[in-house]
Formats: C-alpha cells, structure tokens, sequence
C-alpha cells in the first residue's frame, strides 16, 4: 500500500512520539530501518504519519528506544491500534478533515478540558445554536445541515457508556451574544444548566469582572487520557486552526486552562438550592442572562 497523503491527526501524532522516542535514544533512521528490515525511507513515513506499523514492529521499535513498560508504552501501542473507520468517516463527502480529527480526538479522550471567549462550546450546544452558528458560517444550506448532524453525534461523547470527563471554561460574553435571537439562546442557556447535572461535566463561568486574561482572545481545547506526553492542545482559528502536541506547549496550556477556572466563577451546580448560594456563581450569572432575555 502505497503512503497515505493525508495522515489523521492520531497517525501524525504517533509518528512524533516515534520520532522523539528514537532520538532521545540517539539512533539513526538507518538503524531503526535495519530493525525492521527496512530502510530509512520507511522510518521516515512511519514517523510522519504517512504508513502504518504492526503491532510485533513496534513493539521492537519501542523496546530498542528504551520505552519501558508503562503508561507511555501502553499508550503508543494502544494508538497505534487504533484503525479502521469510525463515525465521522461517514461525513468526510463534507466535513473536513480537521473537524475529523477533532471528533476522533474526542473519542479516545478520557478527559476534555475547553475555553471558549466567544462562544458556547460545540460540545453543548443545542440544535437551534449549532444550525444559527454553522448557517452564518457556511452559507450553503445543505452543507450547514451536515455540520449540524456531525456537530450533535460528536456531543455522544458526554452521554455514552463511559462518558469523557468534561470541563469547561466559557466567557460570561458567549452568554449575552444574541446567536440566533431571544429564544434560541434561551434555550441554550438552559441546555447549559441541564448538561451540568451530569456527574462528569464541570462547567465554570469567566465574568467580565475577573479582568484582563490573555487567554480570552482565543478558544483552546486539550485532549488528554491516561498518558500526559501523548496529549493534545487544539487552537481553532478561521483560516489555520492547529494540534500543539509539544511537551512544553501542553504543559503551558494545561496551566492556563487551571489558571482560567481558579479566575472564574463556581461551577454550575443545578442541585443546590438557591439559598446557598452565599456569593454569585456560574448558575446564577447563567440565570441571570437568561431571565433578562
């Protein structure tokens, strides 16, 4: 099988941690290649994605890096496993593969942590949101409806068998945005409220009170599991969204996402009754948007 062209993010990031692993060991592509019975040509499309390796390949590869049994090995060989089709390859005659890549992300993750400045998060909006959000966007009525479609079976993650633990970070000015009018973001607001009942949604509000972030300027997303060196960070931009897979870029945006939610209000929780609520919080910043709608 010739090399693939257009590596998925899971494909590209599994090459790097190779590629890493292999250099911190101090060996060369030619080495590694003589490993396989291959040469430095076949390394270099693993390492980029591009080819697949088997399960008993890199296995050897892994033990000559000196990957030590643990969570970094089972991560790797887990990754590397993973293959085949999945849901969101049903929607690649119009989603993108960088909106793929997110959605198969999403499915591996056992932990999603998000900041959005702007918006309410995909991952929580409801379908009249999603469809005033993707209609402005993409203009086309038919390929809108697609995004919609692919966009509400990505939120299965929150609700299926073993839900992805979430937490999220929202600007207080996602809440006052008149997406689609009075009535839609009414019922967003509430869509908020009720997902925040679920045991493992965390959800806080950043006020306009709290001050002047750098973060606000930009949404992030980190994808994380059981083996932290194989996280990823995901910054959505218009024209060049990117994966940072960097340890020190995780690193730095795993602080800013703590550094974020020690700033904003207290989580949402729906279940307390409203006289506790000593001092104001993301529940009640939420209700108070919502009743002035």
């Amino acid at each position: 099988m010739p090399p693939r062209s257009n590596p998925s993010e899971r494909q590209r990031r599994l090459g790097l941690e190779l590629r890493k692993l292999r250099n911190s060991a101090g060996l060369s592509g030619d080495r590694a290649g003589a490993l396989l019975d291959a040469d430095r040509t076949r390394i270099s499309n693993i390492e980029a994605g591009r080819i697949d390796v088997s399960r008993n390949r890199l296995y050897m590869l892994l033990r000559e890096y000196g990957c030590a049994y643990g969570p970094l090995f089972d991560g790797i060989m887990e990754m590397a496993q993973e293959r085949g089709n999945g849901w969101w390859d049903d929607f690649d005659d119009t989603i993108g593969p960088t909106a793929r890549d997110l959605a198969e992300l999403e499915s591996r993750s056992t932990v999603l942590r998000t900041h959005e400045p702007l918006f309410i998060p995909g991952m929580l909006q409801t379908e009249e949101y999603a469809r005033a959000v993707l209609s402005e966007a993409e203009g086309d009525h038919q390929r809108a409806e697609r995004y919609v479609e692919f966009r509400l079976t990505r939120q299965r993650v929150l609700t299926g068998e073993k839900p992805v633990t979430y937490r999220a970070v929202i600007h207080e000015a996602a809440l006052h945005a008149q997406v689609g009018g009075p009535r839609v973001m009414r019922r967003q607001l509430l869509r908020l409220i009720e997902v925040a009942r679920l045991p493992h949604v965390t959800l806080r509000i950043f006020p306009f009170e709290a001050g002047v972030y750098s973060a606000y300027s930009r949404s992030f997303a980190v994808f994380g599991g059981g083996t932290p060196e194989l996280d990823t960070v995901y910054l959505e931009h218009p024209m060049n969204s990117l994966f940072l897979r960097d340890g020190e870029q995780l690193d730095e945006y795993a602080k800013m996402f703590e550094r974020l939610s020690s700033l904003a209000l207290a989580p949402v929780d729906p279940e307390s009754a409203p006289e506790s609520h000593e001092s104001r919080d993301s529940l009640s910043l939420i209700q108070h948007v919502m009743y002035a709608l």
